[in-house]
């Protein structure tokens, strides 16, 4: 991947657009992004990401949308970032704007346009731009896919961050292994021992239920059997459960048949016993039924010789009864008859009395012709009803019409009302727009004051924060100046006391017979002493190593202090002279002001729908007025119309309904006068026909006792039986001749005559015996039931429990073999000897490949001193795989990176950074990274340090790789030609390149 060219509008500091030719800044192999502190150094490299990812880095990812825009572009200008660059072969050019708050075309106030994105690619046959899409998730997904890294990873990789490799270079295991998860994404093995160890987790819960459902069929076998199953204490998982259930299961079986065969042996003998008294106690019974039956045969013939008188009279009274029958059907006809008379002449009465009084005493041809005259009248009268219902029409229209004058008369006393009011209502509600108006344009203004009042109160903060570290950094850097000096002082004067004393220290390795290292001379015979006090070679080193140590704590120290007071000096710009609290207190005033302004600006809308409202309703009733005085117009002529016809039909009813209240009233009074005259007609002649047949009904009937035998038809109506009453003698006289047969018949039979003769019989004493053999019987049914099911469900157990061990031995296979994978993976297995992780295998392989890449620089930086080497060894109570150490070839010895100072473990971070970055790339599928940008760090070098590490930076054009150092270390700009600065102003931050070809 080559950058070509970024163009930057309204982005962060820069309120214009400025154009950055990365193709010549690139020529130079090395290139150089300086400028003060907050110039916005950065901002171009977050520029770089949100072009290709939409976002922004780090810690920086809150700084999306609107937050993006720089503040002190104007308010026409939209942000926008275009990046032109080559990836896997394409020429390509990313286009993005953020949502931004812009004014409004008409009217006040602000609205937001949406986040756009543009990519296009570049045709080499037509020589333009060809676009592609649109889409932010298919450009997101098509630029991912090019470039082989996420987001992440492209600012771990093109973005070296120095101080997060710093931290990466000292972390422990864990947070060694988070970065390069992230870097290398090794989800997948971790979601792999997670699958492993939800797969043991899943067999052996499967194993679990079988052993548990092994363990309930035994409990319930045991249960069946009794004591025939001893079966021992057994937990689910135990070894050999399936052999020991099943085993007990046997034993259990065979034992239950057993008992089975005996059960069915004592119910055979039941049987037979029951059997036996079975047939006693029938013969006792029968013998019993029949003694009682010859009793009870002789005590009834003896009720029936009491009865027989009875008898006699109720023979006589069915007699006479028969003869009556003959007379019923005349008394019945004279009954009918005279019934039917009351009725009629009641009837007569009724009607008559209804009457009125001239018609009380006609007959029945005189009421009939005076109900034929009131009819004829009330057909007269049907013209009149008419009449009558066409003025109860005009009555309630003219009720409606004045009902409606009432409400159009309430409608326009509102109307005027309302509309009286109305230019006091318009002008509150426009004073209201007009204030709500002001207030949002004042609180625009108020926003831009309390922005920069906030910016320099942060500044002014920042300021007096590091006043006072800056003086702790001079005091600290006074102290450790004075402790390196006294260091000095002491190592130099023990090296002078060494040097005095160095005769002693040579003579202490003299050898007679051999030649003196420093005069040659084999005889030795005044070698000197050493005297107390003498100082050796260790004592030296040791205070040789003090010095550089404080003397390293010193530059530190310097580099701090420098650091403080172009930290200082940056803010001491932006905040000025003024204090704090004073820019807290104006910083408060604006917010109040602010607030404020708002809170009056936001009524704007309601006040300008209230308006509207407002104006739509006098509208509407302004039309309601019109529509009112219109109708009252309409009402006046139709109430005329109705008066006059109201008039004539008045007169016409008056003359129709005579001395009633009402033409209704009127023919009511005739129907009810018609009915009664032809109701009372037809009872008169319904009376006198009823009296001409009851007096042919009594002679039939005196004509018909005579016949019969009877001296008058009161004497047959006497004889004469119901229905019930005859029925009942009827029974009677049956039920007689019945019983008197009968106890002849039992009287005449020769077995029972013989059971009589015979001693009573025992029934209870016959009942007992049988009851107990039945007991028995049911006594050994019930064993022989056991007996079966006891077997038939000891067969079913066992079987089910044979099932379940089968499925179990293949589920406990499974379980073995997921369980000792899933350990493995975890590493708590006792073969994973080093205790690793799957992940952390996988990443200790990638660590182990980064610190290869990474030593090849380091060597070259630290002029062959300093190597990276991954480590396996545990650390602590974690787990093993991801230590990182470093080798010192001054002393052949590994040692923590903790060790480092400051300048080697700025150079041993960026190697490592280098050497991230080719693996990553290697892992992204060989994607080439021609642009990488190295951010701050090279503060902490000495000079000859930095010319190594400038080495091996420019070494990477060997590759075609171009490097930007993002630094405002003075030395880098007389070191490195081509150069990116970034000059920032009160009105926002520009750029310039210098030395670019």
């Amino acid at each position: 991947m080559r950058l070509h060219r970024l163009d930057i509008t309204a982005f962060g500091p820069f309120a214009g657009t400025e154009s950055i030719d990365f193709d010549a800044l690139s020529a130079a192999g090395l290139f150089l992004l300086h400028g003060p502190t907050g110039a916005g150094k950065t901002s171009v490299l977050d520029a770089v990401c949100y072009a290709l990812y939409g976002s922004v880095p780090g810690a920086r990812q809150s700084g999306q949308g609107m937050t993006l825009r720089s503040d002190h572009a104007a308010a026409t200008t939209r942000t926008q970032v275009t990046l032109d660059l080559t990836v896997a072969g394409r020429r390509l050019e990313i286009t993005r704007q953020p949502p931004w708050e812009r004014p409004k075309r008409r009217g006040t106030g602000t609205t937001v346009d949406k986040a756009q994105t543009w990519l296009r690619e570049w045709d080499a046959g037509t020589g333009t731009w060809k676009d592609l899409s649109r889409s932010h998730q298919e450009i997101g997904e098509e630029i991912t896919r090019l470039i082989g890294m996420n987001r992440e990873q492209f600012c771990q990789v093109v973005l070296l961050p120095q101080g997060d490799f710093a931290r990466f270079l000292r972390a422990d295991a864990e947070a060694r292994g988070k970065l390069l998860g992230r870097l290398f994404d090794t989800q997948r093995f971790a979601d792999v021992e997670k699958r492993l160890a939800e797969r043991r987790r899943a067999t052996e819960t499967q194993v679990r239920e079988g052993d548990a459902a092994l363990l309930a069929d035994a409990h319930r076998m045991q249960q069946e059997a009794g004591d025939a199953l001893p079966l021992p204490d057994l937990t689910p998982g135990e070894p050999g459960l399936a052999e020991t259930v099943l085993g007990a299961a046997a034993v259990a079986r065979s034992t239950a048949r057993e008992q089975l065969t005996i059960a069915e042996l004592r119910l055979t003998a039941a049987e037979t016993a029951q059997r036996a008294a079975e047939n006693a106690l029938a013969e006792v019974r029968e013998r019993d039924r029949l003694q009682r039956r010859f009793a009870e045969a002789r005590a009834r013939a003896a009720r029936l010789q009491e009865r027989a008188g009875a008898h006699r009279e109720a023979v006589e009274r069915m007699e006479r009864g028969r003869k009556a029958q003959t007379v019923a059907p005349a008394l019945q006809l004279r009954q009918a008859a005279d019934a039917e008379h009351r009725r009629a002449a009641a009837a007569e009465a009724r009607a008559r009395a209804r009457l009125p009084r001239e018609h009380a005493e006609d007959g029945a041809a005189g009421l009939a012709a005076a109900a034929r005259r009131a009819t004829e009248e009330l057909g007269g009268l049907e013209s009149a009803r008419r009449t009558e219902h066409r003025l109860a029409a005009l009555v309630a229209e003219r009720a409606d019409a004045d009902r409606q004058e009432r409400a159009d008369e309430d409608a326009l006393r509102e109307a005027e009302a309302w509309l009286d009011g109305w230019e006091t209502t318009r002008t509150a509600l426009q004073r209201r727009i007009d204030t709500a108006q002001e207030a949002a344009a004042q609180a625009e203004q108020l926003a831009v004051r309390y922005d920069t009042a906030r910016t320099r109160l942060e500044a002014a903060r920042t300021r007096e924060r590091l006043a006072e570290e800056a003086d702790e950094a001079r005091q600290r850097a006074l102290a450790v100046a004075e402790q390196a000096t006294r260091a000095k002082d002491h190592w130099l004067r023990l090296k002078e006391q060494r040097l005095n004393g160095i005769a002693a220290e040579l003579a202490a390795h003299l050898t007679d017979g051999e030649p003196c290292a420093v005069c040659g001379a084999t005889e030795h015979p005044a070698p000197a002493r050493r005297t107390a006090g003498h100082v050796d070679r260790e004592a030296e080193e040791q205070a040789l190593a003090a010095y550089q140590d404080a003397e390293e704590r010193r530059a530190a120290a310097e580099r701090r202090l420098g650091e403080l007071r172009a930290a200082l000096a940056a803010a001491g710009a932006e905040a000025g002279d003024t204090p704090a609290a004073e820019l807290a207190d104006a910083a408060e005033d604006l917010r109040q002001q602010l607030a404020s302004a708002r809170d009056t600006a936001s009524g704007l809308h309601a006040a300008q729908e209230e308006l509207r409202r407002a104006e739509q309703e006098r509208e509407r009733r302004l039309a309601d007025r019109q529509q009112a005085e219109l109708r009252a117009t309409a009402r006046l002529t139709r109430r005329e119309e109705l008066e006059r016809q109201r008039a004539a039909l008045e007169a016409e009813l008056a003359q129709a309904r005579g001395d009633a209240p009402s033409v209704a009233a009127r023919a009511a009074q005739l129907e009810r006068q018609a009915a009664l005259l032809t109701e009372a007609a037809e009872a008169v002649r319904a009376a006198a026909e009823s009296a001409e047949r009851l007096k042919e009904a009594d002679g039939r009937l005196a004509e018909a006792a005579f016949t019969a035998g009877f001296d008058t038809p009161e004497a047959a109506a006497a004889a004469l039986l119901d229905d019930a009453t005859h029925r009942e003698l009827q029974h009677r006289l049956d039920a007689w001749q019945r019983e008197e047969a009968a106890v002849r018949a039992v009287l005449a039979e020769a077995d029972t005559a013989a059971a009589a003769a015979q001693p009573p019989a025992d029934v209870a004493a016959a009942e007992a015996a049988a009851a107990e053999a039945g007991r028995l019987l049911r006594q050994a049914v019930s064993a022989r039931d056991a007996a079966a099911r006891r077997c038939a469900e000891l067969d079913r157990l066992s079987a089910r429990a044979a099932r379940s061990a089968a499925r179990l031995a293949p589920l406990r296979h499974e379980y073995d073999r997921v369980s000792r994978l899933a350990a493995l993976t975890a590493g708590t297995s006792a073969e994973n000897e080093r205790r690793m992780r799957l992940e952390s295998y996988v990443l200790a392989a990638r660590l182990e490949q980064v610190a290869a890449a990474a030593s090849v620089r380091l060597q070259r930086m630290s002029s062959g001193r300093y190597t990276l080497v991954h480590s396996d060894d545990r650390t602590g109570r974690g787990r093993s795989g991801l230590g990182l150490h470093v080798v010192d070839a001054w002393t052949g010895r590994q040692r923590d990176t903790a060790t480092l100072s400051g300048g080697e473990t700025f150079f041993a971070s960026l190697a490592l950074a280098l050497g991230l970055a080719d693996v990553v790339t290697e892992e992204a599928g060989g994607v080439r990274l021609d642009t990488l940008f190295i951010d701050e760090g090279f503060g902490s070098l000495d000079e000859q340090t930095l010319d190594e590490v400038l080495d091996v930076l420019d070494s990477l054009r060997e590759r075609d790789r171009s490097v930007g150092i993002v630094s405002h270390v003075p030395d880098l700009r007389r070191r490195i030609h081509a150069r990116l600065e970034v000059v920032k102003d009160r009105t926002g931050s520009s750029l310039r390149q210098h030395g670019a070809a």
